[in-house]
């Protein structure tokens, strides 16, 4: 049923977003190298989630962002 598809990603999203935000407020400032390498061991095997994305998320957070928007 589509409203379980629905539902499924939105959950799936929602755990994303928390995992890149636990993340972040964790790992904020740290060498972009050492960011991507946690942030790869945290996430959860996403569709449509691939290493350029993961990579400028890791960037963000290098910085100091926060790209959950938590």
């Amino acid at each position: 049923m589509i409203a379980d598809r629905v539902t499924q990603e939105r959950e799936a999203n929602l755990i994303l977003f928390r995992v890149v935000h636990e993340v972040a407020v964790r790992h904020a400032g740290q060498p972009f190298h050492e960011v991507l390498s946690i942030l790869r061991r945290a996430l959860p095997s996403v569709p449509g989630l691939d290493e350029p994305e993961v990579r400028r998320i890791a960037e963000q957070i290098s910085v100091g962002r926060d790209p959950s928007g938590l």
